[in-house]
Formats: C-alpha cells, sequence, structure tokens
C-alpha cells in the first residue's frame, strides 16, 4: 500500500507517520505544560484579588464577575473555534479552585481561633477530622479525642474526660447515639467554652442540649449541609439551632463569618421534619435504587454500556450513597420520629406509578409527572 504526504508519495510511509505522530505529540504536551504554567499565573493573580478583597472588605464571592468571566470565555471560544460549553465548563473549574484558594486564605487570615483552644469529640471520623482542619486552619489549637482513630499533628486523648476542661470551644462529632451520651455526660459534669453538636438529626439531642444550657453550658447545635470531602463552602449550608442560648448561637455562626457557606438558623422543632424529605427520602431512593439493580440479577457493567444520561446521574449519586456509612444512614432513618412518613409516601408513590403503568391509564401518568413538574417549578 503506498502512503502520501501532501499529495506525494513516499516510501517507508509508516514509518514517517510514526514520526509525525511523535512529533505532534511532544508538541501537545509542550502546550499542555504551556497552559498549566499560566493556569499556575492565574492561581497567583487570584490569591493578590483576594488580598484586595479582603482589605476592602469586599465579598470573596461576586456573583455578576464570574458571569462576566464566563460570558467572555463563551464569546472568545466561539471567535476561536472551540466550542462555548467546553469554554464554560473549564473556567466554571477555575473560578471554583480559584473561590477555593481565596476561602481558605481567608479563614486563615480572619480566624477567631488564635490563642485560643479547641477539642474535638470524635476528631477521628470523617466530619469531625474536617472541623479538626478547620478551627486549626483559623488558628485554634486543636485537641481530638477519639477512642478508635488516631489524628496525626495534634493533641489526642482517647476519653474527652481525661482532658482538661479548658477548652474555649468544644465540638462533638460522634455518631449520633454516643452524642447523646456525650451530651448527658456533660449535664452532670458541667462545661465550659462554647460546645456544640454537629449531628444529622436533633430529636435524640434536643433534651440534653436543653439541660445544658439550662445549666449555664453555652451550647448550641449546627448541622453541615455538606460532606467531609468539601473545600470550597459558597453554595454550601450550615443549619445552627438554637436550645435556649441565642449567644452561643451567635458565636457558632461566628466561625463561618470568613467563609462563603449559606448560615440558616431554624427552630429545632422543625429540623428533623424537614431532615426526613432532605436527607431520609433522599437517601432512601437511593438505596432503593441500587438495591433494585443489586437483586435484578443484570450485570452492572453491561448496564452502563447501555445507559442513559438519567441513569448515569443516578448511578452516580447511587454510588457516592453506597459509600457512606451503613450505620449513619440507619441512624438518620431509625432515630428520626419524623422519618417513617416519606418512606410511606415513597412506598405509596411507586405503588401508583406500578398500578397506572399496569394498567394503562396514560392520562393518569401525564397528570402526576404534570404535577410534578409544576412542583418543581416553584422553586425558589
Amino acid at each position: 500500500m503506498t502512503l502520501y504526504k501532501n499529495g506525494v508519495a513516499v516510501r517507508g510511509g509508516y514509518r514517517l507517520i510514526v514520526m509525525e505522530l511523535e512529533e505532534l505529540r511532544g508538541k501537545l504536551s509542550a502546550l499542555d505544560r504551556q497552559i498549566l504554567e499560566l493556569v499556575a499565573q492565574r492561581q497567583s493573580m487570584v490569591m493578590r484579588i483576594g488580598e484586595v478583597k479582603q482589605q476592602s472588605g469586599e465579598a470573596t464571592r461576586n456573583f455578576a464577575r464570574e458571569k462576566q468571566v464566563i460570558d467572555m470565555a463563551r464569546a472568545d471560544a466561539a471567535e476561536l473555534g472551540i466550542p462555548p460549553n467546553l469554554a464554560e465548563a473549564l473556567m466554571d473549574l477555575l473560578i471554583r479552585s480559584s473561590l477555593t484558594k481565596q476561602e481558605r486564605a481567608r479563614v486563615r487570615a480572619e480566624g477567631h481561633g488564635h490563642g485560643r483552644e479547641a477539642l474535638v469529640i470524635g476528631g477521628g471520623g470523617k466530619m469531625g477530622l474536617w472541623f479538626v482542619d478547620f478551627l486549626d486552619s483559623q488558628g485554634f489549637d486543636v485537641t481530638v479525642a477519639d477512642p478508635v482513630n488516631r489524628v496525626g499533628g495534634f493533641k489526642q486523648v482517647e476519653d474527652w474526660r481525661d482532658a482538661p476542661d479548658a477548652f474555649d470551644i468544644t465540638v462533638i462529632a460522634a455518631p449520633i447515639g454516643v452524642s447523646a451520651t456525650i451530651i448527658d455526660d456533660m449535664v452532670a459534669t458541667g462545661r465550659s467554652g462554647l460546645v456544640f453538636d454537629i449531628g444529622s438529626l436533633k430529636s435524640p439531642l434536643e433534651a440534653g442540649l436543653r439541660k445544658l444550657a439550662a445549666n449555664g453550658v453555652r451550647a448550641t447545635s449546627l448541622h453541615p449541609m455538606f460532606g467531609p470531602d468539601t473545600e470550597l463552602l459558597s453554595g454550601r449550608h450550615v443549619l445552627f439551632c438554637e436550645v435556649g442560648d441565642p449567644e452561643a448561637t451567635r458565636d457558632a455562626r461566628k466561625l463561618f463569618t470568613s467563609t462563603m457557606a449559606r448560615q440558616i438558623e431554624m427552630d429545632i422543632a422543625d429540623h428533623d421534619r424537614l431532615i426526613a424529605y432532605v436527607l431520609g427520602l433522599s437517601h432512601a431512593l437511593n438505596i432503593a435504587f441500587f438495591t433494585s439493580l443489586a437483586e435484578s440479577g443484570e450485570q452492572l457493567p453491561r448496564l452502563a454500556d447501555l445507559s442513559s444520561t438519567t441513569f448515569d446521574e443516578q448511578l452516580r449519586v447511587a454510588r457516592k450513597v453506597a459509600a457512606e456509612s451503613p450505620q449513619l444512614y440507619f441512624e438518620i432513618q431509625h432515630l428520626n420520629p419524623h422519618g417513617l412518613a416519606p418512606l410511606r409516601e415513597l412506598a405509596d408513590a411507586v405503588q401508583r406509578i406500578t398500578d397506572l403503568v399496569e394498567s394503562g391509564d396514560a392520562a393518569a401518568f401525564v397528570e402526576l409527572m404534570q404535577r410534578g413538574r409544576d412542583y418543581l417549578a416553584r422553586r425558589g
């Protein structure tokens, strides 16, 4: 077979093609290096912009500016013959990376922990470790109390009761049932400084927390609505539930003032009812999804090969849920006094869909979907 280059027949054509391919790959690698060098320059400029924002009192995040950056990138991409969606995705990734660096720098600079001490009970767990790092970044001298997990680089005790009662902040980051026991023990012994839990449910903890506050302990309750792998708090929520000491809640909120997290104060009596849908229902839906797949007898690789966009997205979320702690997820379902109602509603909804499909009632099926579309469209 004769190979051609620029319309001219060449000998050893295959070898020439291979050489040209390697040359092109070398040039591509050099371009990749240049791109990374430009990203590094951009990150350096981002840090300086963050410093100027902090000095001027400007907020870390500016949504109007972000839109302007993305719009410009899409326009430039169109001129350069690059898909605008690719440019937007790249700029969104760079913006999130920039915000993460600026937020971390601001937390360090404006931290409330310099010269103060903090104790994280359960600090070797996933969310406990997140708070260890978060408080450490604010300048707190952090001690970890954890009977199981060792955390390098920090002072540590196995039992929190073995640590002196000399901490400005105590975070209870243990499992829900264990946290309830810890709070009851604190009621009996008393505790100095600000004390708060980070439990996903409040019903098992509320009575003890209120007793703490009534006994003069500066107690409040938090619920970070994000996972331990979270780096950027922009767009994330932290719930604050007062238990009788408004000043304690205000002091807990101050820990997040230098972040971009959205702080939401809510009545502790409403917390578990709403969480039954936000966490309980969404967890159950994904557990049901992967349980159905696991028991179907179908092989996941084959299903993945045939997958749709919807299936891929659902599978991505289901994988994350399946990787979480089964004990924690069971506690969220079992210990919530409001938890059964959403589960029964989910079972009823699945049965209704089954009945409509089985009976061939297309009109009722369309009405069901329209009702859901209308409900979801009302999200503010």
